[in-house]
């Protein structure tokens, strides 16, 4: 294959991986759990190298090198870790988190080389390309749902069990009057990551929308996207997911807040509310009993997302600078409960407990770095605007949308830990490269 031929592979890959980044359920037991987006990523981040290498380019964007060298530290942070691992059990939950950490981290770093060298359509491509595997797993959840409320079935053990060989289905949260509660978890296994998931292209692609001329041809499908997404959010039940969609709609009413009050916005809106309270209204003492559930926060399930945040002080009287180790919650959980099965339920849990104080910081450095780079990502918009360039609308919406889906994303961790799933690091990616990618017409 020529130098020519496999730029495109290189693309596709990238663009391969970017779709499935939250196709969790497309996994295989090799070696631990490989999924689909974790074999796209090994191949594409050696097509990548080979065709660097057949070049002899060693050009890095100044962003790519700033990721890079977070890559380092955290990988420190977790190499340091390894040596408060104490059974074979906890070395092996550490081997799956640094595989894991390794492809995800590297794919961030050359993914940012990549995008930034491309340019600007790149990155819309890139965004889309994100927004399309979201959208997705969206669809797969009503259709998931629409199976099992018709008639019980299981769409996943006719289109994903043949191909994964593992069992998987739709969440039953629980029967009301002898019918079957369903949370639609789509490809991502967890209502809850569907829900969390789902709040970055919602956030994201609002502002975007608001600001877009009247009949440009992406204003009814963008409309119709984020109807849709927001429906599907509301049947995932995910309250973590509707923690970080507030979060991030309190983040967009500072600038959009006369945008919010327009009739682009309030329309859609209602006519989502419509249809949602049409379907509540058919079975109405069914969802009041299911939404009373949901609401409350006396019970198990909330006193679990609460109760794990009494083990941080515990490990840190312990282990406080490095932890237990990378991936080795789990571990410890069952060494005090003898659940095996059980995760922190927040990130932040995971992270003090699992690389100490240490790690903490690095993590909070690294979000104050997106954070920096999302707020000059804005003053670049501010920038083209004042220079009277048309991408300004664009790019200012983007940064801002970024903003928002960022601090939703963090405050659902809270009680669920998606901030160390894939999909994360690509939102880290649509984060970081604005401001090099745009940046670039001030410089012409």
């Amino acid at each position: 294959m020529s130098r020519r031929e496999r730029a495109p592979v290189v693309e596709w890959l990238f663009f391969a991986t970017v779709v499935t980044v939250t196709f969790a359920k497309v996994q295989w037991e090799v070696a631990g759990s490989l999924s689909l987006s974790d074999v796209l990523t090994g191949l594409f981040l050696i097509a990548f190298a080979l065709h660097r290498l057949e070049r002899f380019d060693g050009r890095f964007a100044r962003c790519a090198g700033v990721a890079a060298a977070f890559f380092l530290a955290f990988g420190a942070v977790y190499l340091l870790g390894y040596f408060n691992l104490d059974t074979a059990e906890s070395l092996q939950q550490w081997w799956k988190g640094m595989v894991k950490f390794l492809l995800h981290f590297l794919f961030l770093v050359a993914g940012l080389a990549l995008v930034v060298r491309r340019g600007e359509r790149f990155y819309w491509a890139t965004l889309a390309a994100f927004c399309i595997g979201v959208g997705l797993n969206a669809v797969y959840g009503v259709a998931q749902l629409a199976v099992a409320e018709v008639g019980g079935g299981n769409l996943d053990a006719t289109l994903v069990q043949p191909i994964t060989g593992r069992t998987s289905q739709i969440n039953v949260f629980g029967a009301v009057e002898g019918a079957s509660v369903y949370r639609p978890n789509a490809l991502t296994g967890d209502p809850n990551h569907l829900g969390i998931e789902l709040i970055v292209p919602l956030l994201v692609l609002l502002p975007i929308y608001l600001r877009l001329e009247r009949g440009h041809r992406l204003r009814t499908p963008l409309m119709l996207g984020l109807a849709f997404g927001l429906v599907v959010e509301l049947a995932t039940l995910s309250r973590s997911g509707l923690l970080g969609l507030a979060c991030g709609l309190a983040v967009l009413a500072v600038p959009y807040r006369r945008k919010l009050l327009s009739a682009r916005f309030l329309l859609p809106l209602a006519g989502v509310s419509a249809v949602v309270l049409a379907v509540v209204a058919s079975r109405a003492g069914f969802f009041e009993q299911v939404l009373r559930a949901r609401v409350g926060t006396g019970g198990g399930g909330a006193s679990t997302h609460f109760g794990v945040y009494e083990f941080i002080p515990d490990i840190l009287s312990q282990n406080p600078l490095l932890g237990l180790g990378l991936n080795n919650f789990s571990v410890y959980y069952e060494f005090v409960t003898g659940r095996t099965d059980f995760g922190p339920h927040s990130f932040y849990v995971a992270l003090f407990v699992e690389t100490g104080l240490v790690g903490a910081l690095v993590f909070a450095a690294f979000v104050v770095y997106l954070f920096r780079r999302l707020a000059l990502a804005r003053r670049v918009g501010r920038a083209l605007a004042a220079a009277g360039d048309a991408v300004a609308a664009r790019v200012r919406p983007l940064a801002w949308g970024l903003t928002a889906a960022l601090v939703g994303t963090l405050a659902a961790n809270a009680f669920y830990l998606t901030i160390s799933f894939y999909y994360f690091f690509v939102v880290a990616l649509l984060a970081i490269a604005p401001a090099a990618v745009f940046g670039r017409r001030l410089a012409a």
